[in-house]
């Protein structure tokens, strides 16, 4: 089970550094939301409008930016976690709190709140 966990995980951060849409489809449950602030403003988005952003935009990858992001905890509770990750992305320096719980039988990403 912490193999899957680790795949999801794997998968949010490397979407995000390569703009893979594909691959930050297969963390997020399809009714995830998003919430954070950027620069003071508020950021309250929908998955399918947060992947929007994402292919419309230049990688971090494409962008020449080496890859820094990092997991810096994780607890594990039966079937939900939650992971607090560094993400040093596009001149930002994000705290992103992941909430995941395995539903349909595999883990997904149902919660982002990030801060900067």
């Amino acid at each position: 089970m912490l193999s899957e966990l680790q795949q999801v995980l794997e998968d949010y951060q490397q979407g995000i550094f390569q703009g893979d849409t594909n691959r930050l489809k297969n963390a997020f449950h399809p009714q995830a939301l998003l919430a954070g602030d950027i620069n003071g403003a508020e950021y309250f988005k929908t998955v399918a409008e947060y992947l929007e952003i994402v292919s419309n935009r230049k990688s971090p990858r494409e962008n020449g930016e080496p890859f820094r992001m990092k997991v810096i905890h994780t607890e594990m509770l039966g079937n939900n976690a939650i992971v607090k990750l560094h993400v040093p992305i596009l001149g930002y320096n994000y705290t992103d709190y992941l909430s995941l719980a395995v539903i349909g039988g595999r883990w997904q990403i149902v919660s982002k709140v990030f801060a900067q």
